[in-house]
């Protein structure tokens, strides 16, 4: 049986709320989705742009839910069901998990990035989980609601908690890590993400909003240091308070260094030296990005008190998460093809990262390398320029047929060598049908685009056309926006 994550009354003396009808019940876990609560959670009953959760607790309640947090009582309820009445439901949210965190005693993380954020905790808490009670972010939790959330879940007795912190605006990372309060601090990257945000300070302001993941403090600021703002972001952590400073990547400075590196079409083989110690392993996916995010891992796991060797060996597990990389076999009439299902997001940097895995697949006879692409959103005024200059690298790992939509992905469409244009056309409802009939046995295509170009329809189209086989080993629904790319 699952051990009580709260009590009903802690939760009333979190949140302030008062209780409607028995008030002895406890809760296994919390949730804000009515579609996929599992008996015993408590339902945090948000109220969004499009959807209130008030109109969903009696379907949560059915579904066995052990009460809800509530603004108002929903109408058609039974006289007995378990409440919590508070004034705002996402404030309560805030407060419960401002609560959980105080009772831990677990070593924290926050990660936070231009890219690589949601693969960099995937493979932190794989490495962890081996040596103490993990707890991490689910899917991309890593806005207003879903941090609150996940802290929220996070058990008393876990040894570690691993949570991710994305943003669009400056000022959103710092009011959410000031709820996380970590021991460890990473920042995989800076890149060209959500310039449209920033028209006057550019990727500088970018920089700045990702450097407010130090502005709680903390211990160990994990930084790459192959990026042009380690030292930018390395003095905004010793300002706030940050003893120590990590660097991690191919420069010879780095205390997270990578020696050698090999990468196959389904793995990647590392040599390191992290904090003056070498290290061989294996990642369970190819691609020199995951190995430069490992030695973020691997120097994370150090700083956190866990063995390093250990968390090691477990990144040879680890798989991609679903639209991150993640691969299948579908079988057709007339043989197989292999797809590449990277459609969650898209930037300048993860483009590149996409090409050169996509360079290491191996197709079958008379297999092609093929690129579908939609568009980069929240580029700003350097859009034309981004996606044009997007050629040079599918030139160079030799994509041998390139499909792009969208009003930006023209521009790349008209920079491509001929023989490499596949179709180009407005959207991708447009181009799912036109790479299904296009693909041949042997094939190997990846799929990449911001979330806003809806590619994950063409990942689902090829899905469909055969028999699908994985290669590799919840959203917030109901809050006021979507959660955070950056």
């Amino acid at each position: 049986m699952t051990a009580p994550l709260w009590r009903a009354a802690d939760i009333i003396a979190a949140t302030g709320g008062q209780p409607v009808g028995d008030g002895g019940w406890t809760a296994t876990g919390v949730s804000i989705d009515s579609r996929t609560i599992r008996p015993g959670e408590i339902f945090a009953a948000i109220a969004g742009e499009t959807h209130d959760g008030h109109d969903y607790v009696a379907a949560a309640l059915a579904a066995g839910a052990a009460g809800a947090i509530v603004s108002r009582r929903p109408t058609g309820l039974a006289d007995h069901a378990r409440l919590i009445v508070v004034p705002d439901v996402l404030d309560a949210l805030r407060h419960l998990g401002r609560a959980a965190r105080a009772r831990a005693a677990a070593r924290i993380v926050a990660i936070t990035g231009s890219v690589g954020k949601t693969g960099t905790k995937e493979a932190l808490g794989l490495a962890l989980a081996g040596q103490g009670e993990t707890h991490a972010s689910a899917s991309s939790f890593n806005n207003h609601i879903g941090v609150p959330l996940t802290l929220a879940r996070l058990p008393a007795a876990a040894a570690f908690g691993v949570f991710e912190i994305g943003m669009n605006h400056a000022g959103e990372i710092a009011p959410l890590v000031a709820m996380v309060r970590p021991h460890v601090a990473i920042v995989t990257t800076i890149e060209p993400v959500h310039l449209e945000f920033f028209p006057e300070a550019g990727l500088d302001g970018v920089a700045a909003a990702k450097a407010e993941i130090f502005s709680a403090g903390g211990g160990t600021a994990v930084l790459n240091r192959d990026n042009r703002y380690f030292h930018f972001l390395a003095d905004a952590a010793q300002r706030s308070g940050f003893s120590r400073v990590i660097g991690f990547g191919s420069h010879p400075k780095a205390e997270a260094r990578l020696v050698e590196l090999h990468v196959g079409a389904t793995h990647s083989q590392v040599s390191a030296v992290i904090d003056g110690r070498s290290f061989v392993f294996r990642i369970g996916t190819p691609g020199r990005h995951w190995a430069i995010n490992a030695l973020a891992v691997l120097a994370a796991a150090g700083a956190l008190g866990a063995d390093i060797g250990m968390a090691a060996a477990a990144l040879a597990q680890l798989s991609p998460p679903k639209g991150r990389g993640k691969r299948h076999r579908i079988e057709r009439p007339g043989g197989a093809f292999e797809l590449i299902d990277d459609s969650y997001n898209a930037s300048p940097a993860s483009m590149r990262a996409a090409f050169e895995v996509l360079a290491t697949a191996a197709p079958g006879p008379s297999g092609r390398r093929i690129a579908v692409l939609g568009d980069m959103l929240e580029l700003g005024p350097d859009s034309t320029a981004l996606h044009a200059g997007l050629a040079s690298a599918l030139v160079v790992a030799r994509i041998d047929l390139v499909f792009t939509c969208g009003r930006y992905m023209a521009h790349l469409h008209d920079a491509l060598p001929p023989e490499m244009r596949g179709a180009h056309v407005e959207n991708s409802a447009q181009l799912a049908p036109l790479v299904a009939a296009a693909i041949r046995p042997g094939d190997v295509v990846t799929v990449k685009g911001s979330l806003g170009s809806r590619m994950a329809g063409i990942v689902e189209a090829l899905l469909a056309s055969g028999d699908t086989h994985n290669g590799n080993h919840d959203d917030p629904r109901r809050g006021p926006r979507r959660a955070a790319n950056g």
